[in-house]
């Protein structure tokens, strides 16, 4: 019994301290999902869109009813997506 259990520590290249115990599991850090960065904000209501997906509602009306352009609505480089 004894050579089995040599023989298969050195088949399988297993090291003394990984038979002195339990080992300790491994902590894996995942990183929290990221919202996407906002891409286009109402200025007076504050809504916004990351630019994916369908066009919102808001979105739509600013463009149509209230007479705002793309570029009035879409942020600046540098500019914070934060309300």
């Amino acid at each position: 019994m004894l050579r089995s259990v040599r023989k298969l520590i050195e088949y399988w290249q297993i090291d003394a301290e990984e038979l002195a115990g339990i080992p300790q599991p491994r902590v894996v850090e995942v990183p929290a999902p990221q919202e996407p960065a906002v891409k286009y904000r109402h200025p007076i209501t504050g809504e916004s869109w990351d630019g994916s997906g369908g066009q919102p509602a808001w979105l739509r009306e600013a463009l149509i009813r209230e007479g705002y352009t793309v570029e009035e609505l879409r942020l600046k480089d540098g500019e914070t997506s934060g309300a």
